[in-house]
Order: C-alpha cells, then sequence, then structure tokens
C-alpha cells in the first residue's frame, strides 16, 4: 500500500497528565498505523490507556512526546468518534442530534434529510426520530450516537467501548451497524473494547496494557 492509504499514523506517542511526582503516563511510546479498510480492535481492561489512545489518534490530544499524523487524511476532520459517555444533546430531539453535524457543516437540507434517515435505520433506531434523549433509553442513546456519526460517512471511525454499557443483543445491534456502515463507505474501523467476543468480529486485534500498545505478535 502506499502511504496514502495510511489514515492515521503515531510514531512513539506517549501521553502524559500532569507534572512531576503526579504525572500520569496514559500512554507510553504507541506505534500504529491504521490503513484505508482496516478493522481494528483494541484490546484491553479499564483504565489501560484505551480511551486516551483513541483520544490522540483523533486528534483530541496532543502527544506529549512523539508524534500522530494523518497522511491520508490530511488531518483528524475526516474523522468520526463514538464516544463511551452520553453525548446527545438533551433539548434536541433525536433527529436533530444526529443531524448536528451535518447541519453545522452546512451540507444541503436535502442530503442531511437522507444521510439521516439511512443512519438511523442503519441502527435500528428509525422509529425514535422525534423523541428527545431523556424519553428513551441509554442504549437506545447509544444507538443514536452511532448513527450520528454513520450519518457523516467518514473514512475512519473510532468507537469507544461503544457496547460496554449495552446488553448482549443491543451491542451486538450496534456493532453489527459500525461493521456495516464501514464495509459499505470503505472505512477503516477502530474498536475499543474489554469484552473479547465483540474483538473477535474485527480482523485486527491490539492489546493494550498499563498504557503500552503492544505488538502484534505480543496480542493475544
Amino acid at each position: 500500500m502506499s502511504g496514502i492509504d495510511v489514515l492515521v499514523s503515531c510514531e512513539n506517542a506517549a501521553l502524559t497528565f500532569g507534572r512531576g511526582a503526579t504525572a500520569v503516563v496514559a500512554v507510553h511510546g504507541a506505534d500504529l498505523s491504521i490503513r484505508s479498510g482496516d478493522r481494528l480492535a483494541v484490546v484491553g481492561p479499564s483504565g489501560s490507556g484505551k480511551s486516551s489512545l483513541l483520544h490522540l489518534l483523533a486528534g483530541l490530544e496532543h502527544p506529549t512526546s512523539g508524534t500522530v499524523s494523518w497522511p491520508g487524511l490530511g488531518g483528524p476532520a475526516g474523522i468520526g468518534l463514538v464516544f463511551q459517555a452520553d453525548s446527545l444533546i438533551p433539548a434536541l430531539d433525536v433527529t436533530e442530534n444526529t443531524a448536528l453535524p451535518l447541519v453545522l457543516a452546512g451540507r444541503p437540507e436535502t442530503e442531511t434529510h437522507h444521510q439521516v434517515t439511512e443512519a438511523l435505520a442503519l441502527v435500528g433506531a428509525a422509529d425514535l426520530a422525534d423523541r428527545l434523549p431523556e424519553e428513551i433509553s441509554g442504549g437506545q442513546a447509544q444507538r443514536v450516537a452511532v448513527a450520528r456519526v454513520l450519518a457523516q460517512e467518514p473514512r475512519l471511525i473510532l468507537a469507544d467501548e461503544p457496547t460496554g454499557r449495552l446488553d448482549h443483543v443491543t451491542g451486538g445491534r450496534v456493532l453489527d451497524a459500525l461493521l456495516a456502515a464501514a464495509d459499505r463507505t470503505g472505512a477503516a474501523l477502530v474498536v475499543t473494547t474489554h469484552d473479547p467476543a465483540v474483538a473477535a468480529r474485527l480482523t485486527i486485534r491490539r492489546a493494550i496494557q498499563d498504557g503500552r500498545l503492544l505488538a502484534p505478535e505480543d496480542t493475544p
């Protein structure tokens, strides 16, 4: 593959919070490249550095040493991020929440409507279109958060424990939607998880332990 196929590259990227004796190293010198079409699971327990690594890949955090670059994207703008925490805006209904990034980007109204309708259907949330976040369950809210990312058709989808707070059936549906959307658009997909069953559904796995991203040959 040519260099342009590398969407994001970490070279000895580290992330430290705080200074001196109280400093906490969240990620130690990670080397990782995500290419077009990759399906990667980053596996590790809570507190292992999975979210911090994802934030580096997304450009939400700047490495304290090493580098993160986006040669195939020209920057992190082509990335869609599914957060682990609740991220819906309470005053907006499901349709408005899903459409918000497209509206802010100035997408045409007809295109926005089509993308939102398709994304909500893909995650099985079309019947929630006119409900407010307070009127839906946590699992439904997570599906809507996924739909909001899918509607943007990003070239790279980063999903932080997207099934972590969901029951087995709902979690499976969310993962189905992520994989189907990535397959349809050709996007790369990176999922952090502590669940071996989720990791098994992605073709590449990398383990992270105490902030250290293990080499492929050292990943179980």
